[in-house]
């Protein structure tokens, strides 16, 4: 195939992505909408049916309140294990004098299997990401993170992977909906309005460091974008049951991403020092994305700082982690798009 054929086809593909995607995303949406609803303790939700009230009509506080109540009544469990009690209650327990029913109800059955063919099309989704990034490369015979466009279309490939090898190891399919979004907005992002031509890069990108700082760049920034997905889903998160997951969870993978992460973005800007100096002839010169590389990490350090030593956990880790992906965020895009500096080759106009 010719290099314009190339560069059509990785054009085509990252349509496809992007329909693949929000396909995934609707499966992965099915099964969260429809699945079991849980307490932030992770106990699953109840339903009470009391006489002359139907399932339907009891709020989650009133079924609360009468079940325990009835559990009281009956000395099945002490006051201060009722919720405990209550989430391992099966049906038909917790009959009590005024003819209470505790019970988990079960999600529909094709709710699991929606998610899973979510998890599919996820891979699928991949596949044709990873597909247009080596096509656009071997369109024009370089790496291709050459300019915004590029390397945005790169980053959602890093977050979708980060995602689906996470789940490979424990379930977050809670998290396939949002990730699968965010993923197709960048991507209709990078198409809409950074979208350039496959053609040549500036002499200063046609080095082998490319391949070293952006490809870790990127990796850091996928891994980073799974965890600002988790905080923000934490501070969305209310108390009591929700079809979210618990904030306990939200804040172990937002955790576990950024401490695999931070190492990797660490090793990003030393390359970048590294091949600053190979290129300009010195290691720091204080270009604005040079500066705002630095304040990410620096605002990732003082998470992974304050989590450590200060024991920070819950709502004030989480927005400190949530200030440093909006760094990360204006120093991926903004600093290309509004601030000047030598690293302005990068920008939309590639």
């Amino acid at each position: 195939m010719s290099a314009e054929q190339l560069a059509g086809l990785s054009d085509d593909l990252v349509l496809g992505t992007v329909l693949l995607y929000l396909a995934a995303m609707v499966g992965f949406a099915l099964e969260l909408a429809f699945g079991r609803a849980r307490t932030n303790t992770g106990a699953t939700a109840i339903t009470v049916t009391e006489s002359g009230v139907t399932e339907s009509g009891v709020t989650e506080d009133v079924a609360a309140g009468a079940a325990k109540e009835a559990l009281a009544a009956a000395g099945s469990v002490a006051a201060g294990a009722s919720s405990a009690a209550l989430a391992a209650s099966k049906p038909g327990e917790g009959d009590g004098a005024d003819g209470v029913v505790v019970r988990s109800p079960e999600p529909p059955s094709w709710a699991p299997i929606a998610g899973g063919i979510g998890v599919l099309l996820a891979w699928l989704g991949l596949a044709a990401n990873l597909g247009s990034v080596i096509t656009r490369g071997l369109a024009v015979g370089r790496w291709p993170w050459g300019n915004m466009y590029e390397f945005v279309v790169s980053i959602c490939l890093a977050a979708v992977a980060a995602f689906l090898v996470t789940q490979l190891r424990s379930n977050v399919r809670f998290l396939g909906a949002f990730v699968m979004v965010t993923a197709a907005l960048g991507l209709g992002f990078a198409v809409i309005w950074l979208h350039v031509p496959a053609g040549p890069v500036v002499p200063a990108l046609n080095s082998y460091w490319i391949a070293i700082h952006v490809s870790a760049a990127i990796v850091a920034s996928g891994l980073f974008t799974v965890a600002g997905v988790s905080g923000i889903l934490y501070l969305i998160r209310r108390d009591g049951f929700s079809r979210l997951p618990t904030r306990a969870d939200l804040e172990r993978v937002a955790h576990r991403a950024i401490v695999f992460a931070f190492p990797v973005w660490t090793f990003a800007v030393i390359a970048g020092a590294l091949w600053a100096d190979k290129a300009w002839g010195r290691y720091w010169g204080w270009d604005p994305k040079e500066i705002w590389a630095f304040i990410t990490w620096i605002a990732y350090a003082a998470y992974l700082h304050a989590r450590a030593t200060a024991g920070w956990k819950g709502r004030s880790a989480t927005v400190v982690q949530l200030i440093a992906f909006a760094c990360l965020l204006f120093n991926l895009v903004g600093v290309n798009i509004f601030l000047g500096g030598l690293h302005s080759y990068a920008d939309v106009g590639g």
